[in-house]
């Protein structure tokens, strides 16, 4: 159990006893770590890309897909941290081992369970979707970890996993996570139109691409309505969901978006190309900047990736779940897909696909 206890809430039960400076009052907070099932990597500025996901329930082959496409696009050494339920680690790690070993020596991986804080665990693991909420707890997993992209399963690479890692060295000096808006049209905008609690900016954030420097994580305190004194990230969590949850909807990304709601300055907002949802072209096209330069990472929320409402989501999504390792991509990928995506046109995604295609034309134009 936790000894020693802030004087504004209670300190939650631990399996990992933290101490924090007494001059900011100590506080305890715990996860249940358990055992990795293989070792992390060491070192952090080895020209790397570090990729977390988190994977629960039926989202074993999305994910695999998502990991390929990563693969796939990056000219980069990549590092993968999969967070999944116990009886898919076998399957993870038995479909990475016979990927081609060329393409094994692109990357390295590492599985982990899924922990939650000892105090609520089903009431994280509930929230939103299955797991989804595993995401706000990897700052204090990988305790040794410097920066981290976070994908949601859903998630098509359409440009290579360092470019967007390159956007750390774009943050100033206050900036620790990087998050696109949520939408681009106050019109259609879900947030500002139907949110019960605080949002960053005019239309919040989407939480499926979150790119964060994890060490300025850990070491910033953050303000928040909830106290006067600032708290940090492993304090502000749970006083958070206690406070809010009969509030949000949309589970653990309404949390992050009240906490950058009171630290603005802490946000790095990347543009929408970097991830582009259905809702950018549902209506029509409102991402100028997938217009003009492309779309550089896809999106399929909703489950696009695996319905009819979104045919081009699922196209490219299915694309890259047929492709098999060491075949033209030109032919067996991109022109195929190019026919695919001609029959979408019936739709108003399917009108803006040139957009999906672009990165993967250059890219082979490049090549």
């Amino acid at each position: 159990q936790c000894v020693v206890i802030k004087s504004y809430h209670q300190c939650l039960s631990c399996a990992v006893l933290k101490l924090v400076s007494l001059k900011t009052e100590s506080f305890c907070f715990a996860l249940a770590l358990r055992e990795q099932s293989d070792s992390a990597a060491k070192e952090h500025n080895d020209g790397r890309s570090h990729l977390a996901v988190v994977a629960c329930g039926p989202r074993f082959e999305e994910t695999l897909t998502m990991l390929k496409s990563a693969v796939l696009l990056s000219k980069k050494p990549l590092h993968f941290y999969i967070f999944a339920e116990d009886d898919l680690h076998d399957s993870f790690r038995n479909a990475l081992d016979l990927w081609p070993r060329t393409i094994r020596s692109k990357f390295n991986f590492t599985i982990y369970p899924i922990t939650f804080p000892n105090e609520n665990p089903k009431e994280w693991k509930k929230l939103f979707k299955p797991c989804a909420s595993q995401r706000l707890f990897l700052p204090l997993i990988l305790k040794e970890v410097d920066s981290l992209l976070y994908v949601d399963t859903d998630i098509i690479f359409l440009r290579p996993v360092e470019d967007i890692w390159a956007l750390l060295s774009h943050f100033g000096s206050s900036q620790l996570a990087a998050m696109a808006p949520e939408h681009e049209e106050t019109r259609i905008g879900w947030y500002n139109r139907f949110a019960r609690h605080p949002y960053y900016g005019k239309t919040g954030i989407n939480s499926g691409v979150m790119l964060m420097n994890m060490t300025r994580l850990r070491d910033k305190s953050f303000k928040n309505d909830m106290t006067s004194v600032p708290l940090q990230w492993e304090e502000i969590l749970m006083p958070l969901l206690q406070k809010y949850k009969l509030n949000i909807t949309w589970g653990d990304q309404d949390l992050l978006n009240i906490i950058f709601h009171h630290n603005p300055e802490s946000l790095y907002v990347f543009p929408c190309h970097w991830n582009y949802r259905p809702d950018h072209c549902i209506y029509g096209s409102n991402c100028r900047k997938a217009e003009h330069e492309g779309v550089f990472i896809l999106h399929g929320n909703r489950g696009v990736f695996h319905d009819d409402k979104q045919p081009a989501f699922r196209a490219v999504y299915e694309a890259f779940q047929k492709y098999t390792f060491g075949e033209n991509m030109e032919t067996s990928l991109l022109q195929s897909l190019e026919m695919t995506l001609q029959t979408t046109t019936n739709t108003y995604c399917g009108r803006a696909s040139q957009m999906l295609t672009k990165r993967l034309r250059q890219r082979q134009g490049d090549t």
